[in-house]
C-alpha cells in the first residue's frame, strides 16, 4: 500500500510543478501563489529576489513578469523527488527564454531546488529556489509573432 501512496505523491508533486509553469505562462498570479504554503519562500538569486508568504510571492511574480519581461517562455523538465512522509524535496529543470524590457534577449537553464509540504489542499511548495546554471544574453534569432 505504501508503494501506491508514494506513486500518488510523486504524481501530485509533478502536477504541482507543472501547474507552476502553466500559471506563470498564463499570467495567473493568484493560481501561482496558491501553489505555495501560506508561509512559503520563493527565491530567485539571479535577480536578487526573495518573497515570503503567498501575498508577497504573488506580488513578486507579477512584478517580475510585468516589469522585467516583454515576453517569457519556459520549458520545464522533470527531475528527482525524495519523499519523507508529509514532506519532500526535489529538483527540476527549466529552460527559460524571452525578451527583457530593458536589456534585450535572455536565455537560461536553471535548476529549481524545492521543498514540498502535504497540506489539506494537497502538495504545496514550502520553498522554491531558482538557480541559474547557464545564461546567454546574445540576441535571440526569433521574435514574438506579430512584432
Amino acid at each position: 500500500m505504501q508503494a501506491f501512496q508514494d506513486l500518488a505523491d510523486r504524481v501530485e508533486i509533478e502536477a504541482l510543478r507543472s501547474e507552476f509553469t502553466d500559471a506563470g505562462m498564463m499570467g495567473d498570479y493568484d493560481r501561482m501563489a496558491s501553489l505555495f504554503t501560506t508561509d512559503a519562500v520563493w527565491r530567485v538569486p539571479a535577480v536578487d529576489a526573495a518573497f515570503t508568504g503567498r501575498d508577497e510571492i504573488r506580488a513578486g511574480i507579477e512584478q517580475l513578469k510585468e516589469n522585467v519581461w516583454t515576453y517569457l517562455l519556459q520549458a520545464p523538465h522533470p527531475g528527482v523527488i525524495e519523499l519523507d512522509g508529509d514532506t519532500a524535496t526535489g529538483r527540476s529543470y527549466v529552460l527559460t527564454f524571452g525578451e527583457l524590457r530593458e536589456a534585450g534577449s535572455h536565455l537560461n537553464y536553471s535548476v529549481y531546488y524545492d521543498r514540498y509540504q502535504r497540506t489539506d489542499e494537497g502538495w504545496k511548495f514550502r520553498e522554491r529556489v531558482d538557480e541559474v546554471k547557464y545564461l546567454d544574453t546574445t540576441p535571440l534569432g526569433g521574435h514574438q509573432p506579430g512584432r
